[in-house]
């Protein structure tokens, strides 16, 4: 590949100063599907996790971090934008953002067209997994200069073997293999192999800063990893079943749960449990890669001039109020890690506490390298409190997801009158409470003391004694709502669609 020497921008006097350098920092950006924090520095006991681990002791922890739409292609189009869903227009799997707001800069993009070498490896933008594996998938060819798509044994060879609820599919339903080869005949750890060869090329030529982005396919479904050593960490026999199901569903609204799917049914607790350990081993495994790509960084002499991000792209449950994988609003699917270590900040291994979103990433990582952003993105810089992290910012983040026709429990036939309906749920995260709203109240609202219910088992949405915080909340959720749409109020792709919401004040 030619490598073009451009003149570079010095960096914006309100960034973080590096001192022991001049040019522009680089970004490694890390991104692991369809993640939850189920990590040791996330206070998870379980999970064997060293690399990711390190790297939140190297710089500042996002406690309260959350993605903008609890799914792969809308939440990747909205951090990748800087925009919400429903200004992106990406309200589901199919599209990417070209198709819908195609003069929108991305963050790579941005950094690409000031002198940034801009690098994808796996996936960024959505993939079919595991059916896209070795391709560019849904990706954006405007955001890199190279784009490397390697494919392992996990895509090409073991398909038949892996177990699957549904016969013939492994990418959206619950599906597992413990595969007897080791590390390097995988498609992650192909990848990490892949950003070492980009990393000494990088390192040659310093004169030009890089953006590389490598995006981990682990621990999406079908959850492959090597048995050893990764599922020898998690032994079955000890993996935990979530009870109380039918106690903590009680009090909820139908489109709380209308993520659950039919296939789920299948499930007993032996599967429960061989289900966990594959999806734990996949995160070790994919955590052993995070460490090779972070541990050539440093070999090289990378770090002390490179921010680096850990991300994934949404959170995932596990049997958390009967559920399993993504699209609820509740805390396991919204939340996401976020760790980002920048070079001269003050905040290593601090932990910031005020809610932030995926939407933050774009104007943080601009500032930080002195790149100019577009003046449409929607997100807060978070460079404050890369500072400090004590600092409160926006003070709340905001997920949101669609629900329409079937979004009854167990599989339900929809109620009579709701056949094709379809409208949003909006979620408000707050240091205290999670106050969720489905149809603006009309399908059901959820509120969650997290001082006290961290794990949002009790719903006190209709009791008397907390009706001052829904209200106050549903005014704070819905001016939250209003200010994700672009300037015509309007979501690119609904223009012509009746079920916009009419984010009316309650």
């Amino acid at each position: 590949m030619k490598y073009l020497l451009l003149p570079f921008l010095l960096a914006a006097s309100s960034i973080i100063p590096h001192s022991s350098f001049s040019a522009q920092p680089n970004v490694l950006f890390l991104i692991a599907d369809d993640l939850n924090n189920y990590l040791g520095c996330y206070g998870d006991v379980r999970a064997k996790t060293p690399n990711i681990d390190k790297l939140a002791a190297r710089g500042v922890k996002f406690e309260r971090a959350y993605c903008t739409f609890p799914l792969c292609g809308p939440s990747r189009n909205s951090m990748l934008t800087g925009l919400y869903p429903n200004s992106t227009g990406i309200l589901s799997n199919a599209q990417i953002f070209r198709q819908t707001i195609p003069k929108q800069l991305s963050l790579s993009q941005a950094f690409r067209q000031q002198g940034y070498f801009a690098a994808r490896i796996g996936k960024l933008y959505h993939y079919n997994v595991p059916n896209s594996i070795g391709t560019n998938g849904h990706d954006d060819p405007g955001s890199w200069e190279l784009e490397i798509n390697p494919a392992g044994v996990d895509r090409l060879k073991e398909e038949s073997k892996i177990f699957t609820l549904t016969p013939g599919q492994f990418g959206g339903t619950l599906s597992w293999y413990a595969s007897p080869e080791s590390d390097e005949h995988h498609t992650d750890a192909m990848m990490a192999a892949e950003a070492e060869w980009v990393l000494e090329r990088c390192a040659k030529q310093k004169q030009r800063p890089f953006f590389l982005a490598v995006g981990f396919f682990r621990p999406h479904t079908p959850y492959v990893a090597p048995k050893v050593p990764y599922y020898g960490y998690y032994p079955e026999a000890e993996m935990p079943v979530v009870q109380g199901v039918t106690e903590d569903q009680a009090d909820l609204p139908a489109a709380a749960l209308g993520s659950y799917k039919k296939e789920q049914d299948k499930l007993t607790d032996d599967l429960r449990r061989q289900c966990l350990q594959a999806y734990y081993a996949s995160i070790s495994f994919m955590d052993a890669q995070v460490g090779r790509v972070v541990d050539s960084l440093d070999k090289l002499g990378l770090s002390d001039n490179t921010i680096i991000v850990f991300t994934s792209d949404h959170g995932y449950h596990m049997g958390e109020h009967g559920l399993w994988q993504k699209q609820s609003l509740f805390e396991g699917s919204s939340r996401v890690p976020l760790l980002i270590v920048a070079p001269g900040a003050k905040g290593q291994g601090t932990v910031a506490k005020s809610p932030v979103s995926h939407l933050d990433l774009f104007p943080t990582l601009t500032e930080l390298a002195g790149v100019k952003a577009p003046a449409n993105i929607q997100g807060q810089s978070l460079v404050p409190m890369l500072k400090d992290a004590d600092v409160l910012g926006r003070g709340w983040a905001l997920t949101q997801v669609v629900r329409g026709g079937n979004f009854n429990r167990q599989g339900a036939a929809p109620a009579k009158g709701d056949k094709g309906k379809r409208f949003f749920g909006y979620s408000l995260r707050t240091p205290r409470w999670r106050y969720t709203e489905w149809d603006e109240g009309t399908e059901g609202r959820e509120l969650y003391d997290h001082d006290n219910d961290p794990k949002e088992l009790t719903n006190l949405a209709d009791k008397a004694e907390h009706a001052a915080t829904v209200a106050e909340l549903s005014v704070q959720t819905r001016a939250a709502a209003k200010s994700t749409f672009p300037a015509d109020g309007i979501t690119p792709e609904l223009k012509d669609d009746v079920w916009a919401p009419n984010l009316t004040d309650p």
